[in-house]
């Protein structure tokens, strides 16, 4: 299976590429676009004055080009926090998306947005400081409407990144659980 793995707002860290090697280890085809063109930060805030000064549209940009020359095979859609929110993005406008797995972040769904029981699986932290429990249920309930088929799974105590373990978020249970469900996720594929 052909899979997009998009990186977080971090860069394309170490994480990102352990992730990629999780999922090859399944047989899978993991492609890893470098959204930031080498760049990796240290901190939240400098990641997202990095996005900023990149661009919400240059990212998407990036990522339909990175996505493009895969997505007649049926891809699915993997991402990283910020990443998750560019695979959401992709995955409901591409009519070939085979499935969706956000881990740690999501995105605003447009009205329009339409999909035919797309599977998505969200995993993210409990609470989570970018992804608050209101707005995960309005976000549930939108993605429900746009006809995708969705599981949440929530990680008490985790941090927002808790799947990267050089980030002081790191929680290992909760990252190995996530990976878990996660590759059985894309395997039902």
């Amino acid at each position: 299976m052909d899979i997009m793995l998009f990186h977080s707002v971090y860069g394309p860290r170490p994480a990102v590429h352990d992730a990629a090697d999780r999922l090859r280890a399944d047989g899978h085809h993991v492609h890893v676009p470098d959204l930031f063109d080498g760049q990796t930060v240290e901190s939240v805030e400098e990641g997202m004055a990095l996005k900023d000064k990149i661009g919400k549209e240059e990212l998407l940009r990036r990522a339909v080009l990175a996505a493009a020359p895969y997505s007649e095979r049926g891809l699915v859609y993997v991402g990283l926090s910020l990443g998750g929110s560019i695979a959401q993005n992709l995955a409901l406008g591409d009519t070939r998306a085979r499935g969706l797995l956000l881990l740690h972040g999501t995105s605003d769904i447009a009205e329009n947005a339409s999909v035919d029981e797309l599977p998505v699986q969200l995993h993210v932290a409990d609470p989570d400081p970018f992804e608050s429990h209101d707005w995960l249920t309005a976000w549930y309930l939108r993605m429900r409407r746009t006809g995708a088929d969705v599981e949440i799974y929530r990680y008490p105590g985790a941090g927002h990144l808790y799947t990267d373990p050089g980030l002081p978020d790191y929680d290992e249970s909760a990252a190995e659980e996530t990976w878990r469900i996660g590759r059985a996720f894309i395997e039902s594929l």
